[in-house]
């Protein structure tokens, strides 16, 4: 071994040694899983590096992270167990060196098909933490001659180091919304329970008896509302949900969304008005989130509105984008709330005593819409209302 190999190996394992206080100074999963996927590269000096996650109750894998993707909605790709490489090196536990994965025939080509990336080389290696296999760390295209053993005893560290701070991050976002979710949870069942008790008093006037039975209808609705919200989050954070890309006509869409919430519209004297920027073309993002982020938004536009207030929807072509704005009339946003308006959990102490909720539901939405490698922002003036905007990319040939 030459001088510069040395040196570009002593390089390697600096690399190595520095990189767990890196790994230990996030908890966002996001956040550390493409730290891992970047020092994964350096150390293998490989073009690309990806981190697949694995369920064990469902038998399956997750595409969560790579360096090189351009399409964003490829986290939650399910790759199966049975007929894939990252799925041998679950099953067996083992590292594993492929130097022509094109003729392996236990290559997922579905993913080479929607990245339109090819896979000609491959160092994977198994992520494993108190004995169990909790995914797949894969380097790719080595950048000069072959993937070695050294490569690999290089990656095997790194994914044990990467193993721990996955579990670390995952055991810390549990054990933050559980408890959350049991603190939002004694106020309904509080209600239930004080209705319950009511009701069986055998002389209770018919009219409180009535009183309540809808309240335990409300309070039942509001659980199963709450239970949704943090199930959504719960998977949006542990990277399970699947993204599914299709083109889908984004006004018919604002249109059903309105529909949706018409009855809540009328019921507060709301005036809700669509504007649409000439004729939009068909855009592709996965539906059913996009759905979920125009929902919660107008959602909130009419929960945060005064009685007799104005809602506007509004959707246009710039540039390279798709801008999405949801303009209402009502309490408006303390400017000391404005940075901390997408964290979970966070509720406006200006308004959380008049109106129920999470606190999860703008969380989910800018999860959903950096998903997409989009950014949603929003302006507010208190007592004036506030403007949410969503900008999301166009895919070329969609801006014509």
């Amino acid at each position: 071994m030459n001088s510069s190999e040395q040196n570009s190996l002593l390089d390697r394992y600096r690399q190595l040694a520095e990189m767990s206080r890196d790994l230990a100074s996030t908890l966002d999963l996001n956040d550390l899983l493409n730290r891992i996927v970047h020092l994964a590269c350096a150390l293998s000096q490989s073009e690309a590096a990806s981190i697949l996650l694995f369920d064990e109750p469902k038998n399956q894998l997750y595409f969560q992270a790579a360096t090189n993707l351009d399409e964003p909605l490829m986290r939650g790709l399910i790759v199966p167990v049975e007929n894939s490489i990252a799925g041998w090196i679950v099953r067996h536990r083992k590292p594993l060196i492929i130097q022509d994965a094109q003729r392996d025939e236990r290559h997922f080509n579905e993913i080479q098909k929607i990245t339109k990336y090819k896979t000609e080389s491959l160092l994977g290696v198994p992520l494993i933490t108190k004995g169990k296999v909790i995914g797949v760390l894969e380097a790719l295209n080595k950048h000069t001659g072959h993937f070695t053993l050294l490569d690999q005893e290089l990656l095997i560290a790194l994914g044990a180091q990467a193993a721990v701070a996955i579990e670390n991050t995952r055991l810390f976002q549990q054990s933050d919304l559980i408890a959350e979710l049991v603190h939002e949870l004694r106020t309904p069942l509080t209600s239930l329970n004080n209705a319950a008790r009511l009701i069986l008093i055998d002389d209770l006037p018919a009219e409180k008896r009535k009183e309540m039975t809808e309240l335990i209808t409300i309070e039942s609705s509001r659980l199963d509302e709450l239970a949704s919200t943090y199930l959504d989050f719960a998977r949006l954070e542990s990277g399970r949900v699947q993204f599914i890309s299709e083109k889908f006509d984004l006004a018919e869409l604002i249109y059903e969304c309105t529909e949706i919430l018409s009855s809540k519209v009328t019921d507060k004297n709301l005036k809700l008005t669509i504007q649409l920027s000439g004729e939009l073309p068909p855009i592709t993002a996965d539906r059913d989130k996009v759905k979920q982020v125009i929902l919660n938004l107008l959602d909130n536009a009419v929960k945060y509105n005064h009685p007799g207030g104005q809602i506007i929807i509004s959707a246009k072509i710039r540039a390279k984008s798709l801008i999405l704005r949801v303009f209402d009339s009502g309490y408006g946003i303390p400017s000391g709330d404005m940075n901390w308006l997408f964290k979970k959990f966070f509720r406006s102490k200006s308004s959380q005593h008049l109106i129920p909720g999470t606190g999860l539901g703008l969380a989910i939405c800018k999860s959903i819409v950096e998903s997409h490698r989009g950014h949603i922002r929003v302006r507010s003036r208190l007592g004036k209302g506030s403007i949410f905007t969503v900008s999301l990319p166009l895919k070329p040939g969609e801006n014509l």
